[in-house]
């Protein structure tokens, strides 16, 4: 057994090692002390610089003008919103009209005010002062970033774009000057998409399918379709333009909506809606929305064109007491086919039918009072009908001089004798690919056909000629694209015209008993036994009729009836 023990007088190596590396240590710590104390002495206001890391603070999310768009009566303002941010209302905000050297002149309170995404709204400012442009300022004066904001004229504009479910890009053009109801040849017209169309080598192009009035629609392409399904809008989705041969592209704010890119079910939610295009029209829709609803419709599509007179805290009102009804801001000047288009692709994937009639217009029906009723009755599917489309007859001041308070259905009960036009309720699947659409009625593709209803099926009362209040607001602007507005020297014989009228807004002084040649009371008769309550002789569109069933629910909960 081996000897573990160490000798006496010997140091193994390893501690002999250990030792030298503790000295050695412990002489270059004693030099460095004895170092900094003679540099601290000799050198006392020197200083070696210090490097210092500042973290750079993030720059805080703004609002931001996107674009400007100037209409000929109101210039319109796209806001973009972080995602954390409320909108603002129309008291925060002020249209501020600056001069060539920006210094700002004065301000006014905006026309109206529009939250159309959840990151978008659109101002609407009153028009500048010749030479003058307008911004926006927050009331705290704090005036709004202007981010890479384009101004734009009205005319010519690409204005807006949806993608289809067929792989197709429609876009909606002012400016082409195109002939109603005519196609145009598609070769001479590309598609263009990019984020900034000065900029010729990232914009990407597509070939056009179809060219009608103010509609185009072309191929998509499929990288830009892709990005489209799994994208969610923003403020740097790309941009849709057009670009006609030999000519530049056209300026454009249109970034494509996305409506349903898949195929509908076999049996559509709703088999009766409507679509409608409106200005100032809240004291009437309230009947006009209660009537048809009574009558079998289902759901309605409202397009507002630059409405200032509250309608949105109606249509609130309207879909709090359990009317379907989808608002949507359509600013565009008369634009009235282009925006029905666009109506009747959002409508296609949830409505069998779609009727495409104004607010003073109400569907009269003889057959069991209901108008599913006429749809099922005329659409035979051996026949592929897909168009029915309805009389239309027109009602005098019926000798009012004032807006009657009952409503327009009790008040009018004259008309002349001859129909006028005839206004459609259609398939939206069936309409054809263009999209050409003229005075409320659609081209539909092959096979279907239209069919028309007789007088003692069913027609529509259009209260046109309504007492002077009302009926000279149609001066201020006509919105189909191709009737001119009446105050203009054109198409003075055309039938939307008024028979004896000029162009200009002043009241003949017969017009309370003008356009009177029937007595037709057989609208009013039904409305009067089916509507008026019998408690408060009210109808349910009064405003009395309101505050009476608000009194009877504060009874109701304190148990009083």
């Amino acid at each position: 057994m081996k000897d573990r023990r160490k000798k006496n007088g010997v140091v193994s190596w390893s501690t002999f090692f250990l030792f030298t590396i503790v000295v050695f240590l412990s002489s270059i710590i004693f030099t460095a002390l004895i170092f900094s104390s003679i540099y601290s002495f000799y050198i006392p206001h020197f200083h070696l610089p210090k490097t210092v890391f500042k973290w750079r603070t993030p720059t805080p999310p703004q609002i931001t003008i996107r674009e400007t768009v100037t209409l000929p009566d109101q210039v319109l303002i796209f806001l973009n919103y972080p995602l954390s941010f409320y909108h603002h209302t129309k008291n925060d905000l002020q249209c501020v009209y600056l001069s060539d050297d920006l210094a700002p002149q004065l301000t006014h309170e905006p026309i109206q005010l529009h939250s159309v995404r959840l990151h978008e709204q659109i101002v609407r400012c009153p028009m500048p002062p010749r030479g003058e442009t307008v911004s926006l300022r927050i009331k705290s004066n704090i005036t709004l970033q202007i981010k890479n904001s384009s101004i734009h004229n009205w005319d010519p504009l690409v204005y807006e774009a949806l993608f289809d479910r067929d792989n197709t890009t429609i876009v909606f053009v002012k400016g082409l000057n195109l002939r109603p109801e005519k196609l145009s040849e598609p070769s001479r017209f590309q598609c263009v998409y990019g984020w900034d169309f000065t900029k010729p080598k990232f914009l990407f192009k597509s070939d056009v399918l179809s060219t009608a009035q103010e509609i185009i629609r072309c191929k998509t392409p499929p990288s830009i379709l892709a990005q489209a399904q799994t994208h969610t809008q923003h403020e740097g989705f790309i941009k849709v333009s057009i670009q006609v041969e030999g000519k530049k592209i056209f300026p454009s704010i249109a970034r494509p909506g996305i409506i349903s890119l898949l195929k509908p079910p076999n049996r559509k939610p709703y088999e009766l809606c409507i679509c409608t295009m409106l200005r100032n029209q809240a004291r009437f829709i309230k009947e006009w929305v209660m009537y048809h609803s009574k009558i079998g419709v289902e759901r309605w599509f409202i397009y507002d064109n630059n409405s200032d007179d509250d309608i949105e805290n109606v249509i609130a009102f309207l879909q709090s007491a359990g009317y379907n009804i989808t608002w949507h801001l359509w600013a565009w000047v008369k634009t009235q086919e282009a925006g029905f288009a666009h109506c009747a692709l959002r409508a296609r994937a949830s409505c069998e039918w779609v009727g495409f009639i104004d607010v003073d217009e109400f569907f009269n029906v003889k057959i069991k009072v209901d108008l599913r009723h006429v749809i099922w009755h005329y659409s035979n599917p051996e026949k592929k009908v897909a168009e029915i489309r309805t009389p239309c007859y027109s009602f005098g001041p019926s000798g009012l001089k004032d807006v009657p308070s009952e409503g327009v259905m009790m008040g009018y009960t004259c008309r002349l004798a001859g129909r006028e036009r005839h206004k459609s309720i259609v398939r939206p699947d069936a309409l054809n690919h263009t999209l050409i659409n003229v005075v409320h009625h659609f081209h539909l593709k092959a096979p279907f056909v239209a069919v028309d209803v007789e007088n003692g099926a069913m027609m529509i009362n259009h209260y046109k000629y309504q007492v002077w209040k009302v009926f000279k607001e149609k001066f201020y602007r006509r919105v189909a694209t191709y009737v001119a507005d009446w105050q203009k020297e054109e198409n003075v014989g055309s039938k939307d015209r008024v028979p004896g009228l000029g162009t200009k807004p002043i009241e003949p002084d017969d017009w309370s008993n003008r356009y009177c040649e029937v007595k037709d009371v057989s609208l009013r008769n039904w409305v009067l036994k089916n509507f008026k309550d019998k408690k408060t002789h009210l109808f349910p569109w009064q405003p009395g009729f309101e505050l009476h069933l608000k009194k009877r629910q504060r009874q109701k909960e304190k148990g009083i009836l």
